[in-house]
């Protein structure tokens, strides 16, 4: 289907949000300029951007983790990124969950190799605000309001919505929720993650709750359609990846729309529906390491991120960046990535903080025995 622009435009303006090491370490301590940069707020802080450039540079490193390639691009940006500053990239831990990125930083903090930034999840995001650094980019003003923690501790960069990704040469597209309850599916339903860690599979319980007659007020619907789907035989415990699609072991997968999407021209047959009704979308949020090792290129990263060239990165990927309603009104957007980009649900929505905060606790409680 093809994506109605005023329906993507809107989104990425949208009053309402949620929040959806191995590698090589440095061998020295951050420059005077890196040691400074772990308190600055902005690139002001530094004397502008070509010294905070300056100060990343003489780091030499950046650690990221949770970052898989075909990602929403992900393995572009990191790319982009080395050859435009000269700086290496340390990539760790590319399928990590949001709540695994966090144990990362407490049990790595103060080696080299504890990761400077995060890509997080919802309600990982809203649990571990003492973990970041306030930082603003020069790009601040054409993130909305709703969007970001007014300081600068978190900020949106990209979303989606909650699709069903399925291999259409084992079994029949999906049209409705209670179509995987079916002996077609039998042992080959998967989401992406344990849903009290994981942003992805928190999502796709979201979707199940609003497919199921609920709301997202109450995530009980949701819970109980994946313990409907477990008692059937048909829910599948584990992880999936691209290996695992492309082997076949993960037929159907509860996954956002780019990365079902990214799979269409790598495994034969393999097809992305986002169902009819209520669409859940879900924003993916950057934040900077409070304790990073190097906190100039990790401020860096946050620059590059929110470039008109890395948000169109996201475009081409099939995720929806957060300055796209500006990049549009400036003229700045890849129009073709925006017109391709595949969705065009009945309408979305998305959790409130309050809203997402109550799930996880719910979650928390139920989850486990749910699907045991």
């Amino acid at each position: 289907m093809k994506a109605q622009r005023g329906w993507v435009v809107a989104l990425a303006a949208a009053a309402i949000v949620t929040l959806g090491l191995s590698g090589c370490s440095a061998d020295a301590a951050p420059a005077d300029g890196g040691a400074k940069a772990a308190t600055a707020t902005s690139a002001k802080d530094l004397g502008g951007i070509d010294k905070l450039v300056e100060a990343a540079k003489a780091e030499g490193q950046l650690n990221v983790i949770a970052l898989p390639e075909d990602w929403s691009n992900y393995g572009k940006i990191i790319s982009g990124f080395e050859k435009k500053y000269g700086i290496t990239v340390n990539s760790a831990s590319p399928d990590a969950a949001s709540a695994e990125e966090i144990k990362a930083a407490k049990d790595l903090k103060g080696q080299n190799t504890a990761p400077d930034v995060f890509d997080l999840g919802t309600a990982v995001t809203l649990a571990n605000t003492d973990q970041f650094a306030k930082y603003q980019v020069e790009n601040w003003a054409d993130i909305p309001d709703a969007n970001k923690e007014k300081s600068g501790l978190w900020y949106n960069d990209y979303t989606g919505v909650m699709s069903i990704g399925y291999d259409s040469n084992k079994v029949p597209a999906p049209t409705k929720l209670s179509d995987l309850l079916g002996k077609d599916y039998a042992g080959k339903v998967a989401i992406n993650g344990d849903p009290t860690q994981a942003g992805a599979a928190f999502a796709a319980v979201g979707m199940a709750t609003v497919q199921n007659g609920g709301t997202l007020d109450d995530y009980s619907k949701g819970i109980e359609f994946f313990s409907d789907l477990k008692k059937a035989g048909n829910f599948l415990p584990l992880d999936p990846t691209p290996a695992t699609i492309a082997s076949g072991e993960t037929p159907v997968v509860f996954d956002w729309n780019y990365n079902n999407m990214a799979q269409e021209s790598k495994v034969p047959g393999w097809k992305t529906v986002v169902l009819d009704g209520d669409a859940l979308g879900s924003y993916y949020n950057q934040a900077i390491n409070v304790d990073a090792p190097h906190p100039a290129a990790a401020r860096l990263w946050q620059e590059w991120i929110y470039s008109d060239e890395v948000q169109n990165l996201y475009l081409q990927a099939g995720a929806l960046p957060v300055r796209l309603a500006a990049m549009d009104k400036a003229g700045t957007v890849d129009k073709k990535a925006l017109d391709a980009v595949g969705v065009e649900p009945t309408s979305l929505i998305q959790a409130t903080p309050e809203q997402t905060e109550k799930a996880a606790k719910l979650l928390g409680e139920k989850w486990a025995a749910a699907v045991q």
